[in-house]
């Protein structure tokens, strides 16, 4: 038996192929030799500390590529991976802690303080895992227990087995532990590398935190499985994407970098030459953004749909046509439907709830029997939360989410349309609509604006009234400086209903 996630990711390939470069220090270039005897290593540091198939491993550690292989090694190792945001505190660590009773904690050195009063509390070991530089720095109590080699053999583990718990953002009520497989983990790369042509000679710019399914699974596991190799940046920074765009052929963002990309000069068509492909998912890429950045670079961004319970589920054609301001079609293996309230399938081009059903669906979640029920059917669909519909060529597009629908005066308001109007308007940079309490319709329509000072509320209701139906025209409109968002760039609504929720108390 083998361990199905680990082998099929890195099983195969050709262990002298280039694997990671960091930008910055050249001495530290991985091939994929590297990656098993790295993996190997940390594998039998975690058993040292007592991990048993089985156990999870939570880690709150900054980015970087000995990150990314204590991933492979948890799962090498016959563990359970459990990435955590490197923003959340220790009162919010504790309750995933508390949760998912991992046998083992990884933290920022500079956070062991903060957290050794919990793990002890709590029966949890605690190790301290920061960034690497080499073998004279120690970076943490976790490195100085790696052994300087290891004849590691592999923990077998099956296709069902758990290789990853990942939470849910918890915006409404408790986060939720996506339970993820092997399978579902493995499936999921294999069906991305043939969708997006995913080769041994791809090299990825790699800019995404590894705390979230984005980048950790769906960016680097078809690498991985290609044989290609990563670019491996900490974060985000639009001076570093500049530099290393010329050598890469592949990119995965969120909006938000392909907007401060174009506001950047040298973002040329010749910059370009070498890219293959720009993908963009988390968040909704504005169909100006997608137009923007063609006409700029000559590609056209592929946006895809996905989640923390499901990976991906739909992706706009590698070869065809990538229409801007939809997500494509159901992946090979992907079964998706769109219901309505009855649970019955809505007609062509009607709103209704996406629900998915494929190899690629979790387990359902951690210790939570009653919600997965909820939300899993009995015909094995999974309901996404999402609002969508499919137009006649089959391209599907994502209307919102269900928790963000507006009910005024008995009447459905779906967000996005009224913010796609909105966004339109001259001086306009973006805009969230959302429902809070009204005395007479239930729920009024609010809408919140970013923009550059020459639009006034006056004018924006004024532009609308010509264009939306009077229930879905927002009945007032507030100006701030910024959409509050989480760290994959999606708009945190929850945040604003919070803050302009007695505008008609």
């Amino acid at each position: 038996m083998t361990n199905t996630l680990f082998d099929g990711l890195l099983g195969g390939g050709d262990e002298s192929r280039a694997f990671a470069v960091i930008p910055g220090d050249p001495t530290r270039r991985y091939i994929y030799g590297d990656v098993q005897d790295v993996t190997a290593r940390f594998a039998a540091a975690l058993i040292e500390s007592g991990l048993k198939p089985g156990d999870r491993v939570a880690a709150q550690v900054p980015k970087s590529i000995e990150a990314l292989m204590l991933y492979l090694a948890t799962v090498r190792a016959g563990g359970v991976f459990l990435p955590l945001n490197t923003a959340y505190t220790p009162a919010e660590i504790e309750y995933f802690i508390g949760d998912a009773a991992p046998r083992i904690f990884l933290c920022d050195p500079k956070d062991a303080a903060a957290y050794r009063e919990m793990t002890g509390r709590l029966g949890v070991h605690l190790d301290t895992f920061g960034l690497w530089r080499n073998e004279a720095d120690s970076a943490g109590t976790f490195f100085d227990r790696v052994p300087d080699s290891a004849d590691f053999e592999t923990i077998p583990r099956g296709p069902g087995d758990l290789a990853a718990i990942l939470y849910t953002s918890g915006t409404t009520g408790r986060s939720k532990g996506a339970m993820l497989s092997h399978r579902n983990l493995l499936s999921n790369a294999e069906t991305l590398v043939e969708a997006w042509r995913m080769s041994g000679d791809d090299v990825l710019l790699h800019t995404l935190p590894i705390f979230h399914t984005h980048g950790l699974f769906v960016a680097s596991n078809p690498v991985m499985l290609a044989g290609g190799k990563l670019i491996f940046l900490g974060g985000f920074n639009a001076d570093a994407v500049i530099e290393h765009l010329p050598s890469a052929t592949v990119m995965m963002g969120v909006p938000t970098f392909y907007t401060r990309l174009l506001a950047r000069e040298d973002l040329t068509r010749d910059l370009c030459a070498n890219m293959r492909l720009f993908t963009s998912g988390s968040a909704p890429l504005l169909a100006e953004t997608h137009r923007a950045f063609e006409t700029r670079t000559g590609h056209r961004i592929l946006e895809r749909y996905g989640m923390t319970e499901t990976n991906m589920n739909t992706s706009n054609p590698y070869d065809g046509e990538r229409r801007a301001g939809t997500v494509g079609f159901p992946l090979p293996g992907v079964d998706l439907r769109i219901v309505g309230a009855d649970g019955a399938p809505v007609t062509e081009g009607e709103i209704g709830t996406i629900e998915v059903r494929g190899d690629n669906v979790c387990q359902g979640y951690w210790r939570m029997p009653e919600k997965t029920k909820e939300e899993m059917r009995s015909d094995g669909f999974f309901i996404t939360g999402d609002l969508g519909r499919r137009d006649t060529d089959g391209y599907v597009t994502i209307v919102g989410r269900g928790k963000d629908l507006i009910i005024t005066g008995g009447f459905n308001v779906y967000p996005k349309e009224v913010e796609g109007v909105i966004d339109a308007l001259d001086g306009v940079t973006e805009s969230a609509v959302i429902g809070v309490p009204h005395p007479d319709f239930g729920e009024g329509v609010v809408a919140c604006i970013v923009g550059n000072g020459s639009q006034t509320e006056a004018s924006v209701l004024d532009a609308l009234s010509s264009q939306l139906a009077k229930f879905k025209q927002p009945k007032r409109v507030f100006f701030i400086n910024e959409l509050p968002r989480n760290t994959m760039g999606k708009v945190k609504k929850n945040v604003l209903r919070d803050e302009f929720g007695e505008t008609f108390a």
